[in-house]
């Protein structure tokens, strides 16, 4: 499966998901490449930052003709997830058509859901070409015993894109596994911001196995 995780809007925590969903998969037993699509190179960055190596090969690869090399890698990997880069552009595009599955991760903020109109009318057009593609809304750094997430989820209704049940709250525990190269599946593996991590990894397993778009 190759998993893209896209937003036009920087900030969103597109490095934190594509990174933990990457090491959710990895610890499921299955071979993981995470691919840098970013020119920032944050996840190369984590990767640099870690002592050891991670359980998931990281390469650097924002080439507007990524989805031509991605089959490449995809075929000795069981699994690849694509970190896009931070607006659309056609590093964005070749990343989407590279992707069975796309992430669009929403912070809960006005301004994200309108920042998400971009991305949905580009996965309009996209779906011309991959009509089996299938991409989920998630909402990322929901700040807990709030109605913030729930509100946000209402007004993505409009898009007519599902969101994923889970939501990744507001944790520090992100923020200080990022500055040591980990994962928060590593720090603090029963804590609830890897649980969060691994329900989100089979709620979107499922949806890509249940083929619905």
């Amino acid at each position: 499966m190759i998993t893209a995780v896209l937003n036009q809007k920087g900030g969103v925590g597109k490095t934190t998901i594509a990174l933990h969903l990457a090491a959710a998969l990895a610890a499921r037993g299955a071979k993981v490449m995470l691919v840098d699509a970013d020119p920032q190179g944050s996840a190369l960055d984590w990767a640099a930052a870690r002592e050891g190596e991670p359980p998931f090969a990281v390469i650097g690869l924002p080439r507007p003709n990524l989805h031509r090399e991605i089959p490449r890698h995809a075929e000795t990997y069981d699994h690849v997830v694509i970190d896009g880069p931070p607006r659309v552009n056609e590093l964005a595009r070749s990343a989407l058509l590279a992707a069975d599955t796309v992430v669009v991760p929403v912070q809960p903020s006005p301004y994200d859901v309108w920042a998400a109109r971009e991305i949905v009318a580009l996965l309009r057009e996209a779906h011309v070409f991959k009509e089996r593609q299938i991409a989920r809304f998630v909402v990322n750094r929901k700040i807990v015993n709030t109605a913030i997430g729930r509100d946000v989820v209402e007004a993505l209704a409009e898009f007519e894109l599902p969101v994923l049940p889970t939501a990744l709250c507001q944790r520090v525990a992100f923020a200080e596994c990022a500055a040591q190269g980990r994962t928060v599946l590593e720090v603090d593996p029963q804590g609830p911001a890897a649980r969060e991590v691994r329900a989100l990894c089979e709620e979107l397993l499922a949806a890509s196995a249940g083929g619905q778009a």
